[in-house]
């Protein structure tokens, strides 16, 4: 039965990851193009030339595929709360659905109202009334990316509600704490503005691919230099929300912190690491082995980062699970007390509902209070031993450093297009062209490492601290779960080999055949 539990536990885990992942390769590219077409019809407004109207629709159209197919595996991920993750759904349904419910409502409504003037009413409404549908349709699709990103902060960091025994349910007792978490605004900004990254790589990609070709150059010199501006700052203001992502994963996921950077014994005035590999040979967080082969550190700067402060300690794997460190709330608790107090907490919740049953008042507010003193490592109760608390620190390690990286490498990219364009020798310089052409997919691969970050890094929970994954899944086969697994790999793949290729069709055509 352990080993069932444990298939259907990472099968299910590897269906929701397959879907996220699929998903996310639509989202980046609707968000960062949205904008970037926007902007080009405000210029058209704004001067007449018919040149921006052209670029204007062009990229128009790849917008279209690539929002359509997005749309339906953004459906298929939300059904999977309900149809893998049922327990969750039930626990924190009150306030999770929140967020997905103002997306349905508010953001489809504004983006199925506006999306279709956008494409159709080029000949029948006025200038200025198309392109305020073309802002509001890339804002709809922006307040989507906001609930969604709202109830995933949520899920990292739970605030705004209060457990209720008697329906054994959390409810939402504070809308706008949640809405405006300092993790919500973060997610938010980081995460679309990512987007945008992504969508001036793409731009400036394909319109190299038209320099190296010698066609539609006023095109492609005019996309080129609009992409890379948006890209050269989009780039910037990730970097910047990037540390707000260090502060806040400093501050309350300090586990995440601890794998991302390799740490197991925590330092003050820790340092940051910029370069690094892992020592293959570190098997547990509390043997002797070191913990790295080679890495080149940045004096001081995690303490920078995580706490405002260079001379702060921050705590590595060992001092979080062993406790005894001291925080802004006091003496940091060992993994023992913190799993002694959620089994408490557990047990005061079995207690509170046969008291209830018995209908003795006086027993159930004191098992009740009991609960309520407890409830903050109601979580901890359900997890096995201490090393379950260990996300795998080589995935988050090599991903977040990638990901820093290739952020680095994109910095460098926009400016250095910027130089040569204002230059006038962009058209000469045709190395540069191809490299601007095959770093479009580094986009998608800075993107999908961001959110292993995310999400690798925080588990073993599906709500920090409150619900473990191994308590938020269905009562289901394991089997159903493998045969949609590889039908949505099927399905995914299939729809991303044809929207490959329609999006080169289209651009193979042209801006001339929009």
């Amino acid at each position: 039965m352990e080993l069932m539990d444990v298939s259907l536990l990472g099968w299910s885990r590897a269906q929701f990851a397959l879907t996220s992942m699929y998903h996310w390769l639509f989202v980046p590219l609707t968000l960062g193009l949205g904008v970037i077409m926007s902007i080009m019809e405000t210029l058209y407004v704004r001067t007449g030339n018919e040149e921006w109207k052209k670029a204007t629709k062009f990229w128009m159209t790849l917008f279209g595929v690539n929002f359509a197919i997005g749309v339906a595996t953004g459906i298929i991920l939300e059904f999977e709360f309900g149809t893998n993750w049922s327990n969750y759904s039930w626990f924190v349904g009150d306030i999770f659905g929140a967020p997905l419910a103002i997306e349905a409502i508010l953001a489809f409504f504004m983006e199925a109202t506006f999306i279709s003037i956008m494409f159709f009413g080029w000949k029948k409404v006025g200038k200025k009334f198309h392109l305020a549908s073309t802002w509001l349709t890339v804002l709809g699709a922006t307040i989507s990316a906001l609930w969604i990103l709202v109830a995933n902060a949520w899920m990292q960091y739970p605030v705004g509600m209060e457990f209720n025994p008697d329906t054994v349910r959390n409810e939402m007792i504070d809308f706008w704490s949640i809405l405006l978490s300092p993790v919500a605004i973060n997610k938010f900004f980081h995460t679309v503005i990512s987007g945008w990254v992504l969508g001036g790589l793409f731009v400036v990609g394909v319109s190299s691919w038209f320099l190296l070709k010698k066609r539609e150059v006023d095109f492609a010199l005019k996309s080129l230099k609009v992409g890379a501006i948006f890209g050269l700052i989009s780039t910037l203001l990730v970097a910047f929300t990037g540390d707000g992502s260090a502060y806040n994963v400093t501050q309350r996921q300090p586990m995440k912190l601890a794998a991302m950077e390799g740490l197991y014994e925590g330092k003050t005035g820790a340092g940051l690491v910029a370069f690094g590999i892992l020592n293959p040979n570190k098997k547990a967080y509390n043997d002797s082995v070191e913990p790295f082969l080679f890495k080149v550190e940045i004096p001081s700067m995690l303490s920078i980062l995580g706490n405002r402060d260079a001379k702060s300690f921050v705590p590595g794997i060992a001092n979080i699970l062993d406790g005894g460190y001291q925080t802004k709330n006091g003496i940091a608790m060992s993994f023992t007390e913190k799993q002694t107090r959620g089994k408490a907490a557990i047990q005061s919740l079995a207690d509170y509902q046969k008291t209830v049953a018995a209908k003795d008042t006086a027993a159930a507010a004191m098992h009740k209070a009991k609960l309520k003193e407890n409830y903050a490592q109601f979580g901890y109760g359900y997890i096995d031993k201490a090393t379950d608390m260990i996300p795998n620190v080589p995935t988050v390690f090599y991903s977040f450093h990638i990901m820093v990286m290739l952020g680095m490498y994109f910095i460098l990219l926009f400016a250095v297009l910027l130089f040569f364009i204002n230059g006038g020798k962009i058209e000469k310089t045709k190395w540069l062209l191809w490299v601007a052409l095959f770093s479009i997919p580094l986009g998608y691969v800075a993107g999908e490492l961001g959110w292993v970050v995310a999400e690798v890094g925080r588990q073993p929970w599906a709500i920090q601290d409150v619900l473990p994954l191994k308590a938020a899944i269905s009562n289901i086969s394991g089997y159903s779960v493998v045969i949609t697994f590889f039908l949505f790999l099927i399905l995914f793949s299939a729809l991303l080999v044809a929207e490959i290729r329609i999006m080169l069709k289209q651009i193979q055509k042209g801006p001339e055949a929009h």
